[in-house]
């Protein structure tokens, strides 16, 4: 896994652009942030529900990390799985689009709800 194949896995989502926050790339729906890189492209943050932050956490250590309060998952992309980071993107964007545009995309059986 790369920048540029995280980069384009996230805006492969309905309504996915990228944007610029605090002098780094991240990526958003209606202006909502679910993904960001650093500004060296090496690591990316994904928007993640706690309990699957924790667990992927202790599985893989070197590859993940708390990236900020909780809430975001910090990635180590020369370590990380695409599918797995695939997987995901696809949960964070489902988080932070509006429900009616994330009911037009088909989820994966085992998407959030």
């Amino acid at each position: 896994m790369n920048a540029d194949r995280f980069r384009a896995l996230a805006l492969g989502f309905p309504e996915a652009v990228e944007s610029e926050h605090m002098g780094h790339p991240d990526f958003r729906v209606r202006k909502k942030i679910f993904a960001t890189l650093t500004a060296d492209e090496q690591r990316g943050s994904i928007k993640c529900d706690p309990s699957t932050m924790d667990t992927l956490i202790r599985a893989e250590p070197a590859v993940y990390r708390d990236a900020w309060g909780g809430r975001w998952l910090g990635v180590e992309l020369s370590l990380a799985d695409e599918a797995a980071i695939s997987d995901l993107l696809e949960d964070a964007w489902r988080m932070v689009a509006p429900k009616r545009l994330a009911a037009q995309h088909p989820a994966r059986p085992d998407a959030l709800p």
